[in-house]
């Protein structure tokens, strides 16, 4: 079975855009009725559909498949609840870890958030010194409650 373990936290400053390399993306939700998700996502020539079940702490069932652009734009435009989730995602390898931070664009412009996948749920990671709050366990910051409760939109 495939599995997501992921920390999040806030990103304080621009010292990380040093050697981070970025790709827009454009992905929107299917709406489900639980803390199961339903995603696709389009990456330049790319696209995929993506399955995550209920999270347990910070693991989740994840399944992921590429599809075909032009399906992936039907499903955006058609199957998906908006608004779509558009943002840059940069990749910043760091010691033993990938760090991916996604810049929000469009309803969510300003949020800006860095995830780093692990191989366990107590993996030690060194946090670079531009990482501030963590809120991996705040549902606000999941793209699909991004997707429906947007950024801009927030009081706090």
């Amino acid at each position: 079975m495939g599995q997501e373990i992921e920390r999040k936290f806030l990103v304080v400053g621009d010292s990380w855009r040093q050697g981070a390399q970025g790709e827009l993306m454009c992905q929107g939700y299917i709406p489900t009725q639980d803390a199961r998700t339903v995603r696709v996502r389009r990456v330049g020539d790319r696209a995929y559909l993506t399955l995550k079940g209920p999270a347990v702490g910070l693991v989740r069932p994840e399944f992921e498949y590429s599809i075909p652009v032009a399906d992936a734009q039907t499903i955006l435009a058609t199957l998906c609840q908006p608004p779509l989730i558009e943002k840059t995602r940069y990749r910043l390898p760091l010691g033993d870890v990938v760090w991916e931070i996604d810049e929000f664009l469009g309803e969510n412009q300003g949020l800006i958030v860095a995830e780093v996948e692990l191989t366990s749920p107590d993996q030690a990671i060194d946090l670079p010194a531009w990482i501030g709050a963590e809120v991996s366990y705040d549902p606000r910051y999941q793209n699909s409650n991004l997707a429906r409760h947007p950024f801009k939109n927030w009081n706090d």
